[in-house]
């Protein structure tokens, strides 16, 4: 029996074109796949770059605030009139309060919080235990991120001539 091999029928493609066309589109497939690989990384690299340089000038605006107060601050030391520091000292504060740096100023008699102020002292006093006395240093706050919290003194329990707070001491025993 003689052997017969394929032959394409009229409008049938042989194998041969069949693998060409598979080959082409594997091919094809292959380098859309490396230019999206590519540009991928591209867009990698541009986002990397955009977070250096955002990083790195992210208190732009702040120092262009901060030029004015440097000059009017040097004019004010060179002409020696106070009210040239004073001018400068308003106009700093505005530039802080422009880029959202609030003090953190507590009163006297507000109640101490450790997320906002540090106790520097305790001293027994006739105020309610846990309040502030006095305030030794502002602190500041970027928006609610606490930059530098309060310095402040704090109120502690007077204590009896045992030793007890007083506000832990019945006063019926006494």
């Amino acid at each position: 029996m003689p052997e017969e091999t394929a032959q394409p029928k009229d409008g049938e493609k042989s194998l041969e074109d069949l693998l060409a066309e598979a080959q082409a589109k594997i091919e094809q497939q292959r380098e859309t796949l490396m230019r999206q690989i590519a540009e991928a990384d591209n867009a990698r690299k541009r986002a990397q770059a955009e977070t250096v340089a955002g990083q790195k000038f992210a208190i732009e605006r702040f120092a262009e605030g901060l030029l004015p107060v440097m000059d009017s601050l040097q004019a004010a030391l060179e002409s020696k009139d106070i009210s040239g520091v004073d001018l400068t000292f308003r106009q700093l504060k505005s530039t802080l309060e422009k880029a959202n740096i609030r003090e953190v100023a507590p009163a006297a008699g507000e109640r101490f919080d450790p997320h906002r102020h540090q106790a520097m002292a305790a001293i027994a006093a006739e105020a309610e235990p846990n309040t502030i006395i006095a305030v030794m240093q502002k602190g500041y706050v970027l928006h609610d991120r606490v930059l530098r919290p309060a310095l402040v003194t704090v109120a502690k329990a007077l204590e009896n001539k045992d030793g007890i707070p007083t506000s832990a001491s019945n006063p019926d025993t006494n």
